[in-house]
């Protein structure tokens, strides 16, 4: 079956996954691997993968996932926090929120990824303001956990989400 791998990714960890699908999946049936285009829609199974944003996926695959109707869709994308399978569910939830009911939507696939170093620096800056702000010392932890996402444990979930 032809299939297509859509991804946008800001700062590589996205692209790591979507890598990842097409090597499980066998790049002979795949007609499109890279950033949103509707060029992907002329396969009848699409990955889409994006980066989190607000809560949900970044603009760019907002407004590809409009574009897209009757269907199969898996989601899968990177979210610099990341410890809690909840937060997850609902970052996909609001994703699946955006796409056209006329599609078959199935799961999807959420891990951590790394946040580019300004990130960090805002987080340094917000703790050299207030030393004794738990939030902003929360937010460098979880900044250098990041930076070990996406690892080997993660590609192994997604293969295992792909079976």
């Amino acid at each position: 079956m032809q299939y297509a791998v859509v991804y946008s990714s800001k700062t590589g960890n996205t692209r790591l996954l979507a890598e990842q699908i097409q090597k499980e999946k066998g790049s002979a049936e795949c007609i499109y691997f890279g950033e949103p285009s509707l060029e992907a829609c002329k396969a009848d199974v699409i990955y889409v993968g994006f980066w989190t944003d607000k809560g949900s996926c970044d603009a760019q695959t907002k407004a590809f996932l409009a574009n897209v109707h009757q269907k199969t869709v898996y989601l899968f994308g990177t979210a610099g926090f990341g410890k809690e399978k909840s937060y997850f569910e609902k970052i996909l939830n609001n994703v699946m929120a955006e796409i056209p009911k006329d599609n078959e939507v199935h799961s999807g696939f959420m891990c951590q990824g790394k946040m580019p170093q300004a990130v960090r620096k805002r987080y340094e800056t917000m703790l050299a303001q207030n030393p004794h702000d738990e939030k902003a010392k929360m937010l460098l932890d979880n900044f250098d956990m990041a930076l070990k996402h996406p690892n080997e444990t993660d590609l192994q979930q997604l293969k295992d989400w792909l079976i």
